[in-house]
C-alpha cells in the first residue's frame, strides 16, 4: 500500500481520516477502528500484516474491531453549512493549510470549510465526486478538530472509528458535522457525521485527537 503524497495531513504525513479509510478497506473486520502509531509515511511502500501498517519493521497504524456508539445530532441544512464556511477558523488560523481535506492551500483537496454552527458543533457543506468509502472516511476527519478549537490548540488525529451505512452520492450536496465530546488531558474527543440534502445520516465516526506543540 501506498500512501499518494496528495493525501497529506501535517506537511510530509499522510491525512489521517485517508490512512484510516484505506487500512479499513483493506482488512476483514466487520467496523474497524484504526489507531496511527506514527506520521504515515508518503509514497513508500507500506506493508500490512495481521490488521497492522508496518513501515519496514515500524508499526504505522493497527485496525482492530471496533464499535461508533455516539448518536449524531440533527444535521443543518447545506444552506446553513455552506453559511458556517464564512466562519470557518481555518482560513486565518490554520495549522496545516494544506491538508487534503480541510487546508485551503491544498490545490486538490477535498477543501471543507467546517464553521461553527453552535457551541463545539462545526458544520460544512461537501460535493463528493466519488463514492469511495476512503474519502467519507477524510471527510469525517477533519471536522471534528474545528468543532474542538484546532485553531487554538493543535492536534493531530491518534484513533478513528467510522460506520457507514450508506455512501454519498457523487455531485450532490452534503452535510459533515462535527461535534465536541470532551478533553482527558492531552486527548480530545470528538463526533462526526455525515448527512445527505434531506438530513439523513449517511455515516458516523468517532476520533481521539493529541495535542501537540508547534
Amino acid at each position: 500500500m501506498i500512501i499518494d503524497p496528495r493525501f497529506n495531513g501535517p506537511p510530509g504525513s499522510g491525512n489521517g481520516g485517508v490512512t484510516c479509510g484505506l487500512l479499513a478497506g483493506a482488512v476483514d473486520l466487520d467496523l474497524a477502528e484504526v489507531t496511527l502509531r506514527i506520521p504515515p509515511p508518503l509514497g513508500t511502500e507500506l506493508r500490512l500484516d495481521n490488521n497492522g501498517l508496518y513501515d519496514g519493521a515500524q508499526l504505522v497504524a493497527e485496525a482492530r474491531e471496533g464499535a461508533v456508539d455516539i448518536p449524531a445530532p440533527p444535521s443543518v441544512s447545506v444552506e446553513e453549512a455552506r453559511a458556517a464556511a464564512e466562519r470557518y477558523a481555518g482560513l486565518t488560523g490554520h495549522p496545516f493549510p494544506t491538508c487534503f481535506v480541510c487546508g485551503p492551500d491544498h490545490p486538490t483537496g477535498l477543501r471543507l470549510r467546517p464553521g461553527l454552527v453552535a457551541p463545539g458543533v462545526a458544520a460544512a457543506d461537501w460535493t463528493p465526486d466519488t463514492a469511495d468509502p476512503v474519502m467519507v472516511w477524510a471527510a469525517l476527519d477533519c471536522p471534528g478538530a474545528w468543532a474542538s478549537g484546532v485553531e487554538e490548540r493543535p492536534m493531530v488525529l491518534g484513533r478513528l472509528a467510522c460506520r457507514i451505512d450508506a455512501l454519498p452520492v457523487p455531485g450532490q450536496p452534503h452535510v459533515v458535522q462535527g461535534f465536541f465530546l470532551g478533553d482527558e488531558g492531552r486527548k480530545v474527543l470528538t463526533g462526526t457525521a455525515l448527512y445527505d440534502e434531506s438530513g439523513q445520516v449517511l455515516a458516523v465516526a468517532k476520533a481521539t485527537w493529541i495535542t501537540i506543540d508547534l
